[in-house]
């Protein structure tokens, strides 16, 4: 078995995060990659622990070098994931499990072709049920079922599509292309 990098993306409503929490609890391969970003640590954060900081010089080389192969702005500052941490853990044999939105994950897969990316998504009943669960009024409904049917179409460079209807089979699924 090789170490793969596994990049996990969907719409709200999928269960990606307690997809996630089964597939570390599941399997010791997998390990998370800690993301970095160029914005100031805010008060009780610890560097390596949630995120790895840079200032912005730092930041810079590591876009200049190619060392980040995703990369967003949040309310004015910069995130993305260190090829070169990623590379440390499949070096060590580990797997790597990511969460990333659609977008990133499309980054991802550019600049690091080996990457698995995985769409995770429920069947439209499913996904309506759960999205109308969390929705405040129709509008927002209708505009997370939108964003959830421009994602889907969006995500054609994923090599897996999982249907996450089930959580605990969507996690057993992914966690066999492990194999």
């Amino acid at each position: 078995m090789s170490a793969k990098l596994i990049v996990i993306s969907g719409p709200s409503g999928a269960g990606i995060g307690e997809i996630i929490t089964a597939l570390f609890a599941r399997s010791a391969r997998l390990v998370p990659v800690v993301p970095v970003t160029a914005r100031k640590m805010k008060e009780g954060e610890k560097d390596g622990v949630g995120f790895y900081f840079f200032e912005l010089e730092g930041w810079e080389a590591m876009k200049a070098s190619g060392d980040l192969i995703e990369t967003t702005e949040f309310a004015g500052n910069d995130y993305g994931t260190s090829r070169k941490l990623v590379e440390e853990q499949l070096a060590q044999g580990k797997s790597v499990l990511m969460e990333r939105e659609l977008d990133r994950a499309a980054q991802i897969k550019r600049n690091m072709p080996e990457a698995l990316c995985v769409y995770v998504e429920p069947s439209e009943k499913v996904l309506e049920e759960r999205l109308r669960a969390v929705s405040r009024s129709e509008l927002e409904l209708k505009l997370r079922l939108q964003t959830a049917e421009r994602l889907r179409a969006a995500s054609a460079f994923c090599e897996r599509h999982v249907c996450s209807d089930d959580v605990a089979a969507a996690a057993a699924e992914i966690e066999s292309l492990l194999d």
